[in-house]
């Protein structure tokens, strides 16, 4: 367990392994401990940091959740513990902070991982983009039982695993604030990063549940069209593919961080 204090709060990281950085960024309604499985797996060659976004897991509490504001944190993050480059890895919102990091500063990206995350705010499901609206965080908050027993219900949409992701989620609820949950998914929502697709000079992979039901895999089109992008996508997978599909997954993201980060995409084990 590790923090760093910034001018903005406190920053929680959890950190394995030995070797070059590696920065994991978790979902919406996550935390770092969404990871667990994927630190452990890349724990053998990097040292990996998973963090805790504003407002979620064990870091502070803010005033602002906008996308922009966990950009910066990262940044914040890398600046702290020296960390020059290193390849940035994100599920969902964490993948589009990752994208956006890439955008903001890429000589300190060498790879860009992307899990079932949007490229642009509009492939968000309608619940997400009702998630965003103030009185829907009210609902959640001030309603007993509210909001674990829709995420109960819906849960057999999010992941293959839901028996799993719902006990995960009932572990990060309970450290997420009312703030967080609303503004957060709603700057996501906002997000278009359509018009800077050749911006990206980095390699970047795309990995897309086909069943997905949180954010259209039609994105996968979207990382195609970058220079250096390249999606797969996970027949079997709803959001989850790291619970849905995991050997596949781990296999999947071991190869493309293994490439050498000159340009060309990994070559992908074929579909099981």
């Amino acid at each position: 367990m590790g923090s760093i204090v910034t001018d903005r709060g406190v920053v929680h990281y959890e950190t394995i392994g030995r070797g070059p950085a590696a920065l994991l960024l978790h979902c919406w309604l996550g935390s770092w401990a969404n990871w667990r499985d994927a630190m452990t797996v890349l724990a053998r060659s990097y040292r990996v940091h998973a963090l805790d976004f504003w407002g979620f897991g064990e870091s502070s509490e803010q005033h602002h959740y906008e996308i922009a504001d966990y950009v910066s944190m990262v940044e914040t993050f890398m600046d702290t513990l020296g960390i020059a480059s290193a390849p940035v890895l994100g599920h969902s919102m964490g993948g589009s902070v990752a994208l956006c990091l890439a955008l903001k500063q890429p000589e300190r990206v060498q790879k860009v991982v992307i899990v079932g995350s949007p490229v642009d705010g509009a492939s968000l499901s309608f619940w997400l983009h009702v998630a965003g609206k103030p009185f829907f965080g009210w609902l959640a908050w001030n309603v007993p039982f509210f909001l674990p027993v829709v995420m109960r219900l819906y849960a057999p949409w999010i992941a293959t695993d839901h028996r799993r992701w719902y006990r995960m989620f009932k572990e990060d609820i309970n450290r997420t604030s009312m703030q967080a949950f609303c503004y957060s998914i709603g700057s996501l929502a906002q997000m278009d990063l359509r018009p800077r697709l050749q911006d990206f000079k980095m390699p970047v992979l795309g990995i897309f549940g086909a069943k997905d039901n949180i954010v259209n895999p039609n994105q996968a089109a979207l990382v195609n069209r970058m220079p250096f992008g390249r999606s797969i996508i996970f027949e079997r997978s709803r959001h989850y593919p790291m619970l849905d599909e995991s050997e596949r997954f781990f296999q999947t993201l071991l190869a493309f961080l293994q490439e050498p980060a000159a340009g060309a995409p990994a070559v992908l084990p074929a579909p099981a």
